[in-house]
């Protein structure tokens, strides 16, 4: 299984998986249903999950039902416990938006909710995250995950969405950023698939974040809190919901 998983990933484009992986996840649910993990996203109770991952893969990572991932899962989470999001309606951009989000944000934000991609056929908006087509002071809220490793130029985005977020807004900003690793890596000359997965352990990454990548989003002119949430979790609660370890990077725009 992990074998057949790491190969669809790697070689059968995203947007195309995007397209049809849904139409069999109703039928994996049935067959993974059971009560030692749950996500709290769908609800769904599960005996374990899916493996996920482009070089090395991880088990009990991906809902059967709702196709989240264990940074999905922490994220909504931290939504529902830490924050006002789903009381207060603000207008959102969410970029690249995963499938396990769009239904409920779009439900839940009535009119309120943005999708945006260059290439992701779940997303309403086509942009290029390096030039956005909104004003400046537009969005009350950015959701931007695992994109800006993707990016070609990483600080002009981040200047983008700095620059088309509201004064006092907020977002989530998650990327890979490797422990350990104090400078982010990133060489221009490897510029080919093949180079890139050698060296970044995916073929359509640009860089390997490390612990700078808050650093990089403050010179844009966020304010940055890296959280550890998931340690700050009951360790049996963070294991029942398949979490795993990501850090929450939370942006602030400075104003009112």
């Amino acid at each position: 299984m992990n074998k057949f998983i790491r190969y669809i990933l790697n070689h059968v484009p995203r947007p195309a998986l995007q397209k049809v992986v849904h139409f069999f996840t109703p039928v994996a649910a049935l067959f993974y249903s059971g009560t030692r993990y749950r996500c709290p996203i769908c609800g769904r109770g599960l005996c374990k999950l899916l493996p996920y991952g482009y070089s090395e893969v991880r088990e009990n990572a991906l809902c059967p039902s709702c196709l989240s991932l264990e940074r999905h899962r922490l994220m909504w989470v931290y939504l529902r416990r830490e924050t006002d999001f789903f009381e207060s309606r603000p207008l959102v951009l969410h970029i690249a938006p995963e499938r396990c989000f769009i239904r409920k944000f779009d439900r839940l934000l009535d009119g309120q909710y943005i999708t945006a991609d260059l290439e992701s056929p779940l997303a309403k908006v086509r942009m290029d995250i390096q030039q956005i087509p909104f004003g400046p002071d537009t969005f009350d809220v950015i959701f931007c995950n695992h994109i800006l490793e993707h990016v070609a130029d990483d600080r002009r985005a981040m200047e983008e969405l700095y620059r088309i977020m509201k004064p006092g807004g907020w977002g989530i900003f998650l990327s890979p950023v490797v422990r350990g690793l104090d400078v982010t890596r990133e060489d221009p000359s490897l510029d080919t698939p093949a180079k890139r997965f050698a060296a970044y352990g995916q073929s359509d990454h640009m860089r390997e974040y490390g612990e700078d990548y808050p650093d990089r989003l403050r010179e844009a002119g966020f304010e940055v809190d890296s959280i550890d949430y998931a340690a700050a979790l009951d360790p049996a609660e963070a294991e029942h919901y398949a979490l795993g370890n990501d850090i929450i990077y939370l942006v602030r725009k400075p104003g009112v």
